[in-house]
């Protein structure tokens, strides 16, 4: 496989808010907003202070309140901290301390639920795996295919993961032998409401986007998943960025979904033209910039996902979480996982110095990265989702 190029350098990230702890301060952990030079703005800090919109909401220990609130609260809350974040003088005192800051994971996960929405992704495990078949199934342009995951073992940035182990094959019980990364982009929910939600209404409960990294282990997974689904080839781990960007921040990236064929049932057809994400992945193992997934290649919109998940009568709740599944776009540099790049161990991944890989091995760190456009032109960060493998 072919190299990408040197990336260029890295914008500036956005508005996001997290959560952190550490530093000396007073309290187990605050709310934080990443500043366009770097440094952190003290959320709760400076609503107090400021008497700024629902301090209640910012001067709590992380996100679980402010998501059980509505879209109308979360827009008056991110307006107001964009106007803060762009007057660095008077931020100033409100800044946190440089240094012994530790990122959480910024809220409480309700439920998981991981999607299968990229085509690209769906028909390249077709191929590897039905080479003499239709690479889609019957069902995959009629609705969002999914699986219920296992909110307790979502993690933030930076927490190692152990390789899990599993049954391999009949009578085969160790550590997995095929430890995949799965590029996705994640959708924090909120505004808690019964099912079914409409697809218009669906932007509604949808507070933001983190990256996502959903490990997989690809011969315990391919075992057990028959006839049921995946399981434990996947609940062992799944990695999200510590910084949620509100959804009201990507506006410049709302494009067109991909052209549906068939035309989508009413309840996931919405009254103007489903709009996607564009926003641009980049996969790291050990340094190294291997791909590059273009998240505006995926077939469904996140409003769709929200009223499909929702159409059996499934209510939403604050901090469930939707993956996005394996973003990978028409080009192999473009492919989101080890099992599409090195083809299920075909043609393995080059890496510099002269190593090679077809999966993860004990060491490897995987940083998942990516850029959107901005509001103002240009593009900025939506920081990045890391990893290391530990041995089992």
């Amino acid at each position: 496989m072919t190299v990408p190029p040197t990336e260029p350098p890295t914008p500036p990230p956005g508005l996001a808010l997290g959560v952190v702890a550490g530093a000396g301060r007073p309290g187990s952990s605050r709310i934080a907003c990443p500043l366009p030079d770097g440094g952190l703005l003290d959320v709760g800090s400076l609503a107090t202070a400021q008497r700024g919109p629902h301090p209640e909401l910012l001067t709590a220990p992380n996100l679980d309140r402010l998501l059980a609130a509505d879209a109308r609260v979360w827009r008056e809350i991110v307006g107001w901290l964009r106007g803060w974040r762009q007057d660095h003088e008077r931020a100033f005192a409100h800044r946190l301390p440089a240094e012994g800051l530790v990122p959480l994971l910024p809220f409480s996960v309700a439920d998981y639920v991981d999607f299968y929405a990229c085509e690209q992704h769906a028909r390249n495990a077709g191929l590897i795996f039905r080479p003499d078949a239709e690479p889609l199934a019957p069902n995959w342009r009629h609705l969002p295919v999914g699986y219920h995951g296992r909110a307790g073992t979502v993690r933030v940035s930076g927490t190692p993961v152990v390789r899990p182990a599993g049954q391999r094959a009949a009578g085969d019980f160790g550590p997995t032998r095929r430890l995949d990364l799965e590029a996705e982009l994640g959708l924090v929910l909120g505004g808690p409401a019964p099912g079914p939600v409409a697809v218009d209404d669906a932007a509604e409960h949808v507070f933001g986007v983190v990256l996502l990294n959903d490990w997989s282990a690809r011969d315990v997974q391919g075992f057990e998943t028959r006839p049921l689904g995946p399981h434990l080839g996947k609940s062992f781990a799944t990695s999200i960025s510590a910084w949620v960007t509100p959804l009201d921040e990507l506006a410049a990236a709302r494009v067109p979904v991909p052209p549906h064929d068939p035309e989508p049932l009413p309840y996931l057809t919405p009254s103007s033209p489903a709009l996607g994400l564009d926003v641009e992945l980049a996969v790291h193992l050990n340094g190294q910039r291997i791909s590059t997934p273009p998240a505006a290649d995926l077939y469904w919109s996140p409003e769709q996902l929200v009223a499909h998940l929702t159409s059996n009568g499934a209510g939403v709740r604050a901090g469930d979480l939707l993956g996005s599944g394996t973003v990978s776009g028409p080009e192999r540099g473009q492919f989101g996982s080890m099992l599409e790049l090195a083809w299920n161990g075909r043609d393995p991944v080059a890496l510099a110095g002269g190593g090679q890989r077809c999966w993860l091995e004990d060491g490897d760190e995987v940083v998942l990265s990516a850029t959107a456009p901005a509001r103002d032109g240009g593009r900025f960060s939506l920081g990045e989702v890391r990893g290391r493998i530990r041995g089992a």
